[in-house]
């Protein structure tokens, strides 16, 4: 078993420390077995951290993907995923943000996407989501996932084209049969998982620290970044990035 102390002392080792601002995402199977599970891990990075400091976790009402029926396949359906309703108590988030966004100290958005805050400027997250510690020099800190987990990352693909999301977009039918309001569906994947491109070369230049905390890996950087390295291969090669031919 791993227990707080041992948490916050690999914790503060990685450089949490007082007055940072945090994004957080956690997986808290990772560890194997936590002391206190979900409610340590956010008590040690609130005693880290303190209110000098801030964190940001995701509050997507989400559910994990969905198994696709052989009816799905035939549509072209690759990604089904169900948007809860406000007073879901899980969502494939994890046990440490659902936790979180539902304390009584935590700010958090009522919308499908919404980010809950902590701290001396959690309350940013009902204004821009993650736009402050984005652009802010906020920190992540990935417990146990990797950078397919970084919400952040969405945040610069406003600039993708549109035709290369237009790819991978659901059908008429299948928003007919799945309703948008109520699904989050997909019909296709790039060729590449790009954003593994970007962790690797975030690695290659000494961007991310690693720590493993019991059976758990701990990766941690500065969130810009990282992030950066992703807008500027999307205003490069965004084709090229993922695997795919442009047009023409």
């Amino acid at each position: 078993m791993v227990t707080k102390t041992e948490l916050k002392n690999a914790l503060a080792d990685l450089g949490i420390k007082s007055g940072m601002t945090l994004e957080v995402h956690c997986s808290l199977s990772s560890f194997g077995e936590l002391e206190g599970g979900a409610a340590t891990v956010i008590d040690t990075l609130k005693e880290l951290v303190t209110e000098e400091g801030s964190i940001f976790m995701p509050a997507l009402r989400f559910s994990p993907e969905l198994e696709l029926t052989e009816s799905d396949k035939k549509l072209g359906l690759t990604v089904k995923i169900r948007k809860l309703p406000p007073d879901a108590e899980r969502t494939a988030m994890g046990i440490v943000a659902d936790t979180f966004r539902k304390l009584p100290d935590t700010y958090c958005g009522t919308d499908t996407i919404s980010t809950a805050g902590w701290g001396k400027h959690g309350k940013e997250a009902l204004i821009g989501g993650l736009d402050y510690p984005i652009h802010n020099g906020g920190k992540a800190l990935m417990l146990g996932v990797d950078i397919y987990k970084l919400t952040a990352m969405h945040y610069v693909e406003g600039i993708t084209p549109e035709d290369i999301n237009a790819q991978f977009a659901p059908t008429d039918e299948i928003n007919r049969i799945y309703p948008p309001e109520d699904w989050l569906c997909e019909a296709g994947h790039p060729p590449v998982k790009a954003w593994y491109k970007i962790q690797d070369t975030a690695y290659d230049k000494g961007l991310i620290k690693e720590a493993a905390i019991g059976s758990c890996k701990a990766m941690f950087f500065d969130i810009w970044q990282v992030v950066s390295l992703y807008e500027n291969e999307l205003r490069k090669d965004p084709y090229g990035l993922w695997g795919m031919k442009k047009p023409g």
